[in-house]
């Protein structure tokens, strides 16, 4: 056996819900370098208008993540983490933490398994609810990777995290902090659907055909199976959502004004900028969450046990 051992008691919710926010932000911590490489090739050709914008061009994964640290030094590739970790103890804490409770609630009495209907279904609603109470977190993370600093005399529009929430629904209203929400909430009930169900399916037939135990090689094939497939179905909605949200007000009607104009402009092709480093990130960030999300349920599940037992 690799890793803890499997608790006799099944994960409370509390314990799943704070387990998948840890989780999530431990994998944040490990993978944000890459994130912000993502946001800056989906970005790269919106806009060449700014002289930063000119003077700055990435190639590839480590290309960008190289020319951020020798143009804007080494924290760049963390720009936004703050608002990334308050987004995942939201956001991950609801559409994992969440995901078998709702699967449980869909599924009909009497049934002992789920179908793939009902897990898509409980996959779409925990993503939904995510979006909904985290997008402001998203919208605030997204600008600050976008942004470019040259040097000492590049100005920064925001001065921190509270600043950037109070000046975004200063200068564009409440809504501001909302924007793109739509195009968010169709990404995340498409990549929720996608970590989520393919994650489950995986490891259960894994376990099922007994090619693995309910261990560490099953959590990181199911996990990196999950990263996978997560990026191929969602990375057109992705790049059209980071677009979309990091856009100055009246520059896009719309999400898919936002779309057909990327069409028009760039072609078919401007869907899957930045795919690399996504699924390198997606791949990455699904090995990290779903290994350490399960190795904190057996733990907090462990102290649980060992708080009620009598002595």
């Amino acid at each position: 056996m690799v890793g803890l051992k499997p608790s006799d008691v099944p994960p409370t919710t509390a314990v799943k819900f704070l387990g998948a926010g840890t989780a999530a932000c431990f994998a944040d911590l490990l993978t944000f370098p890459l994130d912000t490489a993502k946001v800056r090739l989906q970005i790269q050709g919106e806009n060449q208008a700014t002289q930063a914008a000119r003077r700055t061009q990435y190639r590839g994964v480590l290309g960008t993540i190289l020319t951020m640290v020798r143009t804007e030094g080494p924290r760049s590739p963390y720009n936004g983490l703050v608002a990334g970790l308050q987004r995942q103890m939201s956001f991950a804490s609801i559409r994992i933490g969440l995901y078998d409770s709702v699967k449980q609630f869909y599924t009909p009495k009497g049934s002992d398994h789920s179908s793939i209907t009902t897990r898509i279904l409980a996959g779409c609603t925990t993503g939904a609810m995510a979006v909904s109470c985290a997008q402001p977190t998203d919208v605030v993370k997204v600008r600050f990777q976008a942004s470019i600093h040259l040097g000492a005399g590049s100005s920064r529009k925001y001065s921190g995290t509270m600043d950037a929430y109070r000046t975004i629904a200063r200068e564009e209203g409440v809504r501001g902090l909302w924007k793109g929400t739509l195009p968010n909430i169709t990404r995340n009930a498409i990549v929720n659907c996608a970590e989520m169900v393919t994650y489950d399916i995986i490891k259960e037939k894994l376990l099922d055909y007994h090619l693995l135990t309910d261990n560490l090689p099953c959590h990181f094939i199911s996990a990196f199976g999950a990263g996978f497939c997560a990026t191929v179905v969602a990375s057109p909605v992705d790049v059209v959502k980071t677009r979309y949200m990091n856009s100055p007000l009246g520059q896009y009607r719309s999400p898919l004004d936002c779309m057909l104009k990327m069409v028009a402009h760039e072609g078919p092709t401007a869907f899957y900028k930045g795919f690399t480093p996504s699924f390198l990130r997606l791949g990455a960030w699904n090995v990290a969450m779903f290994v350490t999300y399960e190795q904190l349920k057996r733990a907090l599940m462990n102290v649980q046990m060992l708080r009620e037992s009598p002595f």
